[in-house]
């Protein structure tokens, strides 16, 4: 350890916070922009960012702002305060304001750095050097490049990210994989039930073949409702879920606390759909939960299992989005949800299309196990490795 080096982030890394770009410039066309709603850790994306047209502006002035693919970038407001995102498609886009790009120096390894400012160490950091006094909380990249960091020789640096950036690798794949196969089942569905419908099917509405509930949260000012063991969710927890199926909740409540919630404990299996702000996050319980009021929990004990109505909502969510209404912000109700129109197929070919999907399901259930084992090794082993308490074997006269 003699050998590992006391600094700061901005010794070996140049912070450098975004462009103010007019809003005016803002459209479809130009280069993508990244802002603060396009950071979804571990990711930034850009396919979906804004574009602005770069032709009213300085474009030698501002390339710095520029990233390319592997570049990481770190939210540096309001609630979202410390995320952190990697660029990791081939193209170029360019960092607004409020959001600062983290450009590793020469004296350090691209990922090493990248590794340094992930876990908690970082984070913690981040909330204790905010700037809470402003109408919006907020961090300066001067702050940011306070952040302390212990500094190994170049070679130990590689070997670090590599350890690191290979179970990356391999989370990242079973990612791929995961939707790759919801990609299959939703092909199969509308092949099955859209393409290949039939006019004698029966027309209904959803509470014909679903039973749905509704939540509630708790008062957060009664302690003994909350810091339970029972899981309890609100669409927070999917606001960046990668998969299909939700294995655990940010927060928990206490028996006490269920007892306020009128629909109680939700079965294994259920498909919660958010309804409000915004409306459209999906996800299949596979823990008993139970759910605050920005939910709405459809139970499976009629006529449809919960894959083929999860594909449904998936198919339909224009239309279930356009049901929603709210002078504030967009909501779906429960009584709205429960009479949009289903056409019904027939039991038979429910049955038959289950058998045919759960195997896709069941394989993206096993990559999410294998997932959350990877990536509670891989959190496990981040602080051990990134003070040396943990350290890899490497040749020390290797070269960059």
């Amino acid at each position: 350890m003699s050998e590992w080096k006391e600094c700061a982030l901005d010794e070996i890394a140049y912070i450098i916070p975004g462009y103010a770009f007019k809003s005016k410039h803002f459209g479809n066309e130009g280069m993508p922009v990244v802002k603060i709603t396009d950071i979804n850790p571990p990711y930034i994306n850009v396919r979906d960012a804004m574009r602005v047209d770069l032709s009213h502006y300085d474009v030698g002035k501002l390339s710095k702002y520029k990233i390319k693919e592997n570049d990481f970038v770190i939210a540096m407001t309001g609630a979202t305060i410390g995320k952190i995102g990697r660029l990791t498609i081939d193209t170029i886009a360019i960092v607004n304001q409020r959001v600062a790009k983290i450009l590793p120096k020469e004296s350090a390894v691209r990922e090493f750095v990248y590794y340094c400012i992930q876990g908690d160490n970082f984070q913690g950091f981040i909330q204790n050097n905010v700037d809470s006094q402003s109408a919006q909380e907020n961090i300066s990249g001067t702050s940011i490049g306070r952040y302390p960091v212990l500094l190994p020789s170049q070679p130990e640096q590689k070997a670090i990210a590599s350890v690191l950036s290979s179970l990356d690798d391999k989370i990242d794949l079973l990612h791929c994989q995961n939707k790759t196969l919801e990609a299959m089942a939703e092909t199969l569905f509308r092949q099955w039930f859209v393409e290949e419908a039939q006019e004698d099917w029966e027309e209904g509405v959803l509470h014909d073949v679903i039973s749905v509930k509704g939540g509630t949260t708790p008062s957060t000012k009664k302690s003994d409702y909350w810091d339970g063991d029972i899981y309890w969710t609100s669409p927070r927890d999917l606001s960046n879920h990668t998969s299909v199926f939700i294995y655990d909740t940010k927060r928990k409540i206490t028996e006490r606390g269920l007892a306020k919630i009128g629909s109680g404990l939700l079965p294994i299996g259920t498909v919660l759909l958010s309804s409000r702000a915004p409306i459209g996050y999906l996800a299949i319980t596979e823990i008993p939960l139970a759910i605050n009021q920005g939910y709405i929990a459809i139970v499976c004990d009629k006529i449809v299992s919960n894959y083929f109505i999860y594909l449904w909502c998936k198919a339909n969510m224009e239309g279930i989005k356009n049901s929603g209404n709210g002078s504030v912000f967009q909501e779906i109700a429960k009584s709205v949800f429960k009479k949009i129109s289903i056409t019904i197929p027939p039991q038979s070919l429910l049955d038959n299309f289950g058998k045919t999907v759960s195997p896709f399901f069941n394989k993206i259930k096993t990559n999410q196990q294998q997932i959350r084992t990877l990536e509670k090794l891989r959190d496990t082993l981040l602080p051990k490795l990134m003070s040396g308490e943990v350290r890899v074997q490497y040749d020390k006269e290797a070269t960059l």
